[in-house]
């Protein structure tokens, strides 16, 4: 079974956004370590329920992405496509995590396909 393990909130301005997140549920977001203007968010405690994020400059008209882990990406690329849906950004590499591809569902929502390679850390 998969299950979402991250979220992204692509929004106009990374910085305000940090703001209201933190003003507001008091979550800790900080920037990631990379060339990308991607902001990791932690939204409690690593031993309460629930799932981390980020935030990112918004891409189009998209404004949450939600990323779910898969065992193999290739695997659920074609099962996308054979369920009506798109591949809209091939299976990438991203350092220190693994491998991810995005997708849009047969409604036009985007999500994020991810595959967790241990060995990335």
């Amino acid at each position: 079974m998969t299950k979402v393990v991250h979220f992204e909130l692509n929004v106009e301005d990374p910085e305000r956004a940090r703001k209201f997140y933190e003003d507001v549920f008091g979550w800790k977001i900080e920037k990631w370590t990379s060339a990308l203007d991607y902001w990791m968010i932690t939204t409690g405690e690593e031993k309460e329920q629930g799932i981390d994020g980020a935030l990112q400059p918004r891409i189009d008209s998209q404004k949450t992405v939600i990323l779910i882990s898969v065992p193999s990406v290739d695997e659920f690329m074609e099962k996308v496509v054979k369920a009506g849906g798109k591949v809209i950004q091939e299976k990438t590499a991203v350092r220190c995590v693994g491998y991810l591809a995005y997708c849009e569902d047969t409604e036009g929502i985007m999500f994020g396909i991810l595959k967790v390679d241990p060995s990335a850390r």
